[in-house]
């Protein structure tokens, strides 16, 4: 069956936060990016606004900048800052690759974020290759939420059956085939160790 429509994620898929000051810490990296639910052992104060952080950005930094003073990063506020910067996203290998694979089809990203990520694609020069971009935050509904989907479907114009959605979490990118789209799983690792898993994944999704 041939495919009309190509959705992706941000975070993990086509781009990673690769900051180097997350190096040594694994588990506030992991913490920083999950797509859905609670990191481990998180103070119940910022329960709450940690699975509202990608409809507000206020609320983003707000608990951004708790997690990492409860790490004891020096300057939190500052840190932050670096963080939603575009230096600090590094696109996978094949990211560029997989995107010009799929260029005769129309092509968005929806990802659970709360600041604006079309600078990332315009410092790697993939804003071109992007047709919509379907933000949590500017649409007022995050991943696993059929509506995200249905949203990316309807402005590209398909069918949610004619559409892939390509991600790195079951759980959240996943949920897509509750509206008929595909879904092809990558693995959220660092960009240095999955230099062709995405572009092999495009090939697969006939157009």
């Amino acid at each position: 069956m041939t495919t009309r429509a190509a959705l992706f994620d941000f975070s993990g898929t086509l781009f990673r936060l690769e900051h180097p000051g997350l190096g040594a810490n694994g588990d506030l990296m992991r913490a920083m990016t999950a797509p859905v639910g609670l990191a481990d052992g998180m103070d119940p104060e910022l329960a709450d606004g940690w699975l509202r952080r990608d409809l507000d950005p206020d609320v983003h930094r707000w608990v951004h900048v708790k997690l990492l003073n409860d790490a004891l990063v020096p300057d939190a506020e500052a840190f932050y800052d670096q963080l939603v910067h575009p230096d600090s996203w590094q696109p996978y290998p094949d990211t560029r690759a997989a995107l010009e694979h799929l260029r005769d089809v129309p092509v968005a990203i929806v990802s659970n974020i709360a600041w604006d990520i079309r600078a990332v694609f315009e410092k790697y020069d993939l804003t071109h290759l992007v047709d919509e971009f379907v933000l949590s935050y500017e649409e007022g509904v995050i991943k696993p939420d059929p509506k995200i989907f249905t949203t990316a479907c309807e402005r590209l114009g398909v069918d949610p059956r004619d559409a892939v959605m390509v991600g790195d979490s079951e759980e959240a990118d996943g949920a897509a085939v509750a509206i008929g789209c595909s879904f092809r799983l990558v693995n959220p690792v660092p960009t240095s160790d999955r230099p062709d898993a995405l572009l092999a994944v495009a090939r697969t999704i006939p157009v």
